[in-house]
């Protein structure tokens, strides 16, 4: 079920993890292989991983280790993956996916790997049941977005039909995620991604009928364009949406992706960049950060849609 340990740091490379995990990873393989109770775990982990492949339903969740803060209750998850990636890459190939959308969309999780050790200083994943996505052939990364085949939830649906829309809950989206460390997220960079994204679910979905893009981040707090300049990339990314629905304050979160640690005092955030300014100095005057819900037609959308909410403007 999973590689040997000479074969292992090949599929943990390709996975996207860091040289500096790797022989943490292997050293922790007889734990995982020859522990009856772990390799039963991972069995069943695996099992709900790839049950019903490609079926839209929300990240998958699976028995993990008693926590005991060790390698392997912070690293059982990679195995599960590891163990799944066989599953996952036939369901590609079935679809005629392109192997470079593939290794990029799987390489997640060296990403979150990354995180996980920029917070807490060790080899791990904290974000768990989300890699779950990549791997039941439910999210893809196209450029510097990640695309989440979905349905539209109830206040998002609740909006969307508000404004006009022939959609309303439980009708097919794509949700949007930002990831870090890829980069700018600049105009130029998001309407090729679109693009990108036009062509592929097209191509490798033409069953499923996506009109809407939906977006639930920290980013769409439209507290940001009193802080940057109108033209700088987050606020140029935040008028290609409409409001869906407001939150409740969350001020870990903006902490947590800008700085990598949502529990740092806010009288210590650094002021390196316009964004680190922007989030510490508002919560050093005492402001809150709220997650924004937005959403906006994808360019491919059909014109009764686009129709639709020219009249409903």
């Amino acid at each position: 079920m999973i590689p040997d340990a000479e074969d292992l740091p090949e599929v943990l490379l390709d996975l996207g993890v860091a040289h500096e995990d790797i022989n943490e990873l292997v050293a922790l393989r007889p734990r995982v292989a020859d522990d009856p109770g772990v390799r039963d775990l991972l069995e069943r982990a695996v099992g709900a991983v790839t049950r019903d492949m490609g079926t839209v339903g929300g990240s998958p969740h699976f028995p993990s280790p008693p926590d005991g803060g060790d390698l392997l209750e912070r690293c059982f998850s990679v195995y599960v993956y590891v163990a799944a990636l066989p599953a996952t890459r036939a369901y590609h190939r079935g679809l005629g996916v392109p192997d470079d959308v593939s290794r990029r969309t799987l390489a997640d999780l060296g990403r979150h790997m990354a995180v996980h050790r920029r917070r807490y200083g060790s080899c791990g994943i904290h974000a768990v049941a989300w890699l779950g996505l990549h791997f039941h052939g439910e999210l893809y990364q196209l450029g510097r977005l990640q695309y989440q085949r979905a349905l539209l939830g109830g206040r998002s649906g609740d909006g969307v039909a508000a404004a006009g829309l022939p959609l309303t809950t439980g009708d097919p989206c794509v949700s949007l995620h930002i990831p870090d460390f890829r980069g700018p997220l600049s105009p130029r960079a998001c309407d090729r991604s679109l693009a990108l994204a036009g062509e592929f679910f097209a191509r490798h979905y033409p069953e499923e009928r996506y009109e809407i893009a939906v977006c639930h981040s920290w980013l769409l707090d439209p507290q940001l364009k009193e802080h940057l300049p109108k033209d700088s990339n987050l606020v140029r990314f935040q008028e290609r949406f409409r409001t869906a629905w407001d939150t409740e304050p969350d001020d870990g979160v903006p902490v947590g992706f800008v700085f990598g640690d949502p529990a740092l005092p806010v009288e210590d955030l650094p002021r390196r960049t316009s964004v680190e300014r922007a989030v510490g100095d508002h919560l050093r005057r005492g402001g809150h950060w709220y997650g924004g819900h937005g959403w906006f037609l994808l360019p491919w959308s059909g014109t009764a849609a686009q129709g639709r909410l020219v009249e409903g403007a």
